[in-house]
């Protein structure tokens, strides 16, 4: 079963890496652009479809793509946060893997509203990119779920022995 916890650590590092790197790059190239990305129209869009959805004209556009960049690269930076929480357990202490669960959730969220215009664009190659994110996130959720319950320990059984001092005389009304 340890052997298991090692890969499962090591598979939750990885993709919080790839997390950091892939979405951290894009989170920045999308809040360092003159026109937050949009100017790609491969990688935003999502951010049309959106758009289009809600009725946005252009100063909307611009403010819902600066909220995605900057919603990915919050995500990233929770990521690299776990990953040097990970890197910390080396020397002592103990990961703590929710705020990574909530930046997965993050991912979830946002490839769902992403999958939405791709699909109906019918671009099936950012269809796989987010379906491939979707599965590396639930994988993730799913694994740091099981380390989480492989750490938990079984609650101390209290017996009436460990409940009452030495000699106590039990309470019992109806005597």
């Amino acid at each position: 079963m340890h052997k298991l916890s090692a890969i499962a650590i090591a598979t939750i590092i990885g993709v919080a890496l790839y997390f950091t790197l892939v979405w951290g790059y894009d989170g920045l190239r999308m809040l360092t652009s003159p026109s937050y990305g949009l100017e790609d129209v491969w990688r935003s869009q999502f951010v049309f479809g959106i758009g289009s959805l809600f009725g946005l004209g252009p100063i909307g556009l611009i403010k819902l793509a600066a909220f995605f960049g900057a919603v990915k690269l919050a995500v990233a930076g929770v990521c690299a946060v776990h990953i040097l929480d990970r890197l910390r357990t080396f020397i002592g202490g103990k990961a703590d893997t929710e705020i990574l669960e909530g930046a997965l959730i993050l991912v979830v969220v946002i490839n769902i509203v992403a999958v939405g215009p791709a699909v109906w664009s019918q671009n099936a190659e950012l269809v796989r990119e987010t379906a491939f994110q979707l599965i590396l996130a639930a994988i993730a959720t799913a694994l740091c779920l099981g380390e989480r319950g492989y750490k938990r320990q079984k609650p101390a059984v209290v017996t009436e022995l460990a409940a009452t001092p030495r000699g106590a005389a039990w309470y019992s009304p109806f005597r």
